[in-house]
């Protein structure tokens, strides 16, 4: 019981979070632009929803770990993280410059 309240608190918090990000506009979203940001060294944390190919998450999670940048996995999938964001579309990928 405790740990369900602590997990539901936490991902409203990264939902808030995530609100708060969208708002200042300073994001990219899908896997090309994504990869790009992390290869010049703008990104500051990549968002990972759950339902990610594994391919493409490990391939975002290598370019990550070569250029210092944090991953985040989010615990739900590609449309629950689109919703999150206040967007109707899905994604599997993106990439949060704060």
């Amino acid at each position: 019981m405790v740990a369900a309240k602590k997990t539901k608190k936490s991902l409203e918090s990264i939902n808030s979070r995530l609100q708060l990000v969208m708002k200042s506009g300073k994001y990219v979203l899908g896997y090309k632009q994504t990869l790009k940001m992390i290869r010049h060294g703008k990104a500051k944390l990549v968002i990972l929803a759950n339902n990610c190919p594994a391919l493409r998450k490990s391939e975002i999670e290598y370019y990550a770990m070569l250029a210092k940048t944090g991953v985040h996995h989010y615990s739900g999938n590609n449309i629950e993280l689109g919703t999150a964001c206040g967007k109707i579309k899905e994604f599997k990928v993106q990439r949060k410059g704060v």
